[in-house]
């Protein structure tokens, strides 16, 4: 059977930044006992005192959270490049047979310009076009038989080149994203490889965005 320490520690863990906030000392212990109370109740079947679950969150540890935090810092200064892209159009299909063909029909048409934005992410039930408003044209030209279910103009991306070691890492997209949200900055598409990330981003927000990254290399 659990504990009121286990269930407190896998309720506050479970929640986006609640344990970098409590860290930071940005949470009320005693607010935060009221709050969580009826679900600690609920898990372990019985009545709690707000007491023991003040005293269940002091005791929680924050030596697994500053150590990923120091990793985190060690790789941040190691992130290579940043490549920004404006004027991108984003484009979600539904899968089906026929839609493979054309995108190998419009591989083959745009060949190696790097002149232009051009990515593609296979889903289970649907694929994503990231293109630079230059090609925009060929979309509906190569795509206008498919079932469109989402499309969007004025975007922007950053790509973000990784070290090798992001692989061993925990956390690391995490560590990227959280800056974004803490800045309400949505994100639109995430496109990633083994060693790049590439965050696409409304283009009103794209300096915005690309201080927060900037700033990431010195943390």
């Amino acid at each position: 059977m659990k504990t009121i320490q286990e269930t407190v520690e896998a309720i506050v863990q479970r929640t986006p930044f609640m344990e970098e906030a409590m860290q930071e000392k940005l949470i009320n212990v005693s607010s935060l006992a009221r709050v969580i109370k009826p679900e600690v109740e609920e898990k372990l079947g019985k009545e709690v005192k707000e007491g023991a679950i003040m005293m269940a969150i002091n005791r929680l540890s924050p030596v697994k959270i500053l150590n990923i935090r120091r990793q985190i810092k060690s790789f941040s200064l190691k992130l290579g490049d940043f490549i920004v892209r404006s004027d991108l159009y984003d484009y979600t299909f539904k899968n089906s047979s026929t839609l493979y063909k054309h995108i190998s029909l419009l591989f083959a048409e745009i060949g190696s310009n790097r002149e232009s934005f051009f990515t593609v992410s296979q889903g289970i039930f649907e694929t994503n076009i990231v293109i630079s408003s230059n090609l925009d044209s060929k979309i509906e030209q190569h795509f206008a038989n498919e079932k469109l279910i989402y499309s969007m103009d004025k975007l922007a991306s950053i790509t973000i080149k990784l070290p090798k070691t992001n692989l061993e890492q925990s956390g690391i997209y995490y560590f990227i994203l959280k800056q974004l949200a803490w800045s309400n900055i949505p994100v639109q598409e995430i496109i990633s490889t083994t060693h790049e990330i590439t965050l696409v981003v409304k283009e009103q927000d794209i300096n915005k965005t690309f201080s927060i990254l900037i700033d990431l290399k010195k943390v």
